[in-house]
C-alpha cells in the first residue's frame, strides 16, 4: 500500500472516535456525583479505625474505631479535588490510564488508516463466517481466562475498539463487541480462579492456604460463562433477524459502513498488508507473555500495563511501517489518532477526584462499622447476602479490588467466624460481588471510557445490561446459599 494510496483515505473516517454527546453527557454526571459526594462528606459522621502496616498495605485493627468530631474536610478541596487528587496516592493509576487509552488511540488510528483492522477482520470473517457463534464462545472464553486467571481488566479497553469492528463486520452490532470484550473480562473478575487481586489477595487476608476451595470456583466461571454466552447470544440473534431492534442502531450506522468487508480475498492477498498484521500480531503475542509473567512473578499489573501500552503502540507503528507509511505521515497519523481521544481525559480526571475526594473525607470507615453492627446478630444466610452487597455497594467509591480486601477484610473474617459463615465463602462472595460491579457505576474508569469510544450513553448501557447484572446477582446468591449450606472450605 503505497503513501500517496493512505494518504487519500478520509482521516475524519478512520481511528478510534468519540461521539461529544455521549462524552459532554458522561462528565457532567461525574460531576454531580462529585457534587452529592462532596456534600456527603459534610453530613456523614467521619471516624476511622486504627491500622497497622502489613506487607505494603495498610489493615484495619478491629474494635477501635473512633468517631472524628473534631475533623471535617474542608469545602475548598472538594472544589479543587480534579487537580489535589494528583497529589494522592490515585494520581498513578490515573496518570497511567490516561497515558495508556492515548497511546492507544494513536496506534489504532495507524491499525485503521494502514488496513490492518480489515486485514485482520477479514481473516476472521473468513474462518468463522459459518461458525461465528463458535467465535463468539471462542472469544468470551478466552477474556474470562485472561481476567479469571492473571487479573487482566484495565488492558481491556485495547479490545474494544477491535471486538466491536469485528462484531458489525459480522452482522451484530457495538453492544455485542462491548459484551464479546469488557463484559467478558469485567466478569473474569467475578469468576476469578487464580486472580492474584481477588483470590491471592483476599486468601491471605482470610489466613486461608493460597489457591484452596479452586472446585467451587470453577463451577462459578462455567455458571458466569453461561449466563454471558446465553444473553450474548440470544441478543445478537435478535439483532441479526431485525437490526432496528438494536438500541445503537442509529450511532452504529457510521461504524458500519467504516468497518464493512467488500472483498474479503482482495483484502487478504495485499503482502504489505499481510506483513502489518503479522507486526501486529507478534507485539500482541509478546503482550500475552508479559500479562503471564506479570502474574507469575506477582507484579501486581506492573508489567502487564506498561506493557500492553508500549506494545500496541510498538504493534500499530510496525504495521504503518511495513505498509508504506512512514516518517512524517507515520507521526501524523498516531498525534492525529491520540489527539481524537484526548477528550476522555477528563473523564478520567473526575473518576480519580472522587475517590480522592472519600479517601480524604474519612467517611468509609464509618460506613464500614455501621455495617460491622448491622451484621454480626444475623443468620449466615442473610449476613452472606448483606456482605456481598456491601462489597458491591463499595466498588462505587473503591474501585481496586485489592484496595477494597485490605479495607475490609480484617472487619469481615473474624465478623464471618461469628455468624457461621465459612472464610473460603468470604473469598467467592468477595469475588463475585468485586466483579459484578466493575461495570455498572459511572465511577468505572475503564466502563466509562470503553463505552465512549464506541458512542454509547451510559442510560443506554444500563438499559441493555441491566437484565444481564440481574442474571448475574441471581446466579451469584444461589452460588452463596450453597456455599453456606455445604459449609464450603
Amino acid at each position: 500500500m503505497s503513501n500517496e494510496k493512505i494518504n487519500n483515505t478520509e482521516s475524519k473516517e478512520l481511528g478510534l472516535t468519540l461521539d461529544k454527546k455521549t462524552v459532554v453527557a458522561i462528565i457532567t454526571a461525574l460531576v454531580l456525583i462529585m457534587g452529592v459526594v462532596g456534600v456527603l462528606t459534610q453530613v456523614l459522621p467521619r471516624g476511622e479505625y486504627q491500622v497497622i502496616e502489613k506487607d505494603g498495605y495498610e489493615q484495619i485493627i478491629d474494635g477501635t474505631y473512633t468517631e472524628l468530631n473534631d475533623y471535617k474536610m474542608p469545602i475548598w478541596k472538594i472544589f479543587l479535588a480534579p487537580i489535589l487528587c494528583f497529589t494522592s496516592s490515585y494520581a498513578g493509576t490515573g496518570i497511567l490510564i490516561i497515558v495508556m487509552v492515548v497511546l492507544i488511540g494513536g496506534a489504532f488510528l495507524i491499525l485503521d488508516k494502514c488496513g490492518v483492522m480489515k486485514y485482520l477482520m477479514a481473516s476472521l470473517i473468513k474462518k468463522f463466517s459459518k461458525r461465528k457463534y463458535t467465535l463468539m464462545g471462542i472469544i468470551i472464553f478466552a477474556c474470562m481466562a485472561l481476567s479469571s486467571v492473571a487479573g487482566v481488566l484495565e488492558e481491556s479497553v485495547t479490545l474494544v475498539p477491535i471486538a466491536v469492528a469485528v462484531s458489525l463486520a459480522l452482522g451484530w452490532d457495538s453492544l455485542v463487541g462491548l459484551g464479546l470484550s469488557l463484559v467478558s473480562i469485567a466478569w473474569g473478575f467475578t469468576a476469578a480462579t487464580f486472580n492474584p487481586f481477588n483470590v491471592v489477595t483476599v486468601q491471605k487476608l482470610a489466613g486461608l492456604e493460597v489457591f484452596s476451595g479452586l472446585s467451587l470456583r470453577l463451577l462459578v466461571f462455567v455458571g458466569i460463562y453461561l449466563i454471558l454466552f446465553a444473553f450474548l447470544f440470544f441478543y445478537a440473534k435478535k439483532i441479526e433477524k431485525n437490526p432496528k431492534k438494536s438500541l445503537v442502531y442509529e450511532s452504529d450506522k457510521a461504524l458500519r459502513g467504516k468497518y464493512k468487508i467488500e472483498d474479503i480475498d482482495a483484502i487478504l492477498s495485499n503482502p504489505e498488508t499481510k506483513k502489518g498484521a503479522k507486526a501486529f500480531l507478534i507485539c500482541m503475542i509478546i503482550d500475552i507473555v508479559a500479562i503471564a509473567l506479570d502474574f507469575v512473578l506477582d507484579l501486581g499489573g506492573g508489567l502487564s500495563l506498561p506493557a500492553m501500552a508500549v506494545l500496541f503502540t510498538l504493534g500499530g507503528i510496525l504495521s504503518g511501517y511495513f505498509t508504506g507509511l512512514k516518517g512524517k505521515a507515520l507521526l501524523k497519523s498516531f498525534l492525529q489518532g491520540a489527539k481524537t481521544i484526548a477528550p476522555v481525559i477528563p473523564v478520567v480526571v473526575f473518576v480519580v477526584a472522587i475517590s480522592y475526594i472519600l479517601a480524604e473525607a474519612k467517611i468509609m470507615h464509618t460506613i464500614l462499622f455501621s455495617v460491622y453492627n448491622l451484621i454480626k446478630d444475623l443468620s449466615p444466610y442473610t449476613a452472606i447476602i448483606l456482605l456481598f452487597l456491601l462489597i458491591a455497594f463499595l466498588e462505587f467509591f473503591i474501585g481496586s479490588g485489592t484496595a477494597k480486601a485490605f479495607l475490609i477484610m480484617p472487619l469481615i473474617a473474624p465478623l464471618s467466624d461469628l455468624v457461621g459463615i465459612t472464610r473460603q465463602s468470604i473469598v467467592t462472595t468477595f469475588c463475585m460481588a468485586d466483579g459484578f460491579t466493575n461495570l455498572l457505576y459511572p465511577t468505572s474508569g475503564i466502563m466509562i471510557i470503553a463505552i465512549g469510544l464506541v458512542g454509547v450513553s451510559y442510560t443506554k448501557w444500563l438499559r441493555w445490561s441491566w437484565k444481564l447484572f440481574l442474571g448475574e446477582f441471581i446466579f451469584s446468591a444461589g452460588m452463596m446459599i450453597l456455599m453456606v449450606v455445604i459449609n464450603y472450605n
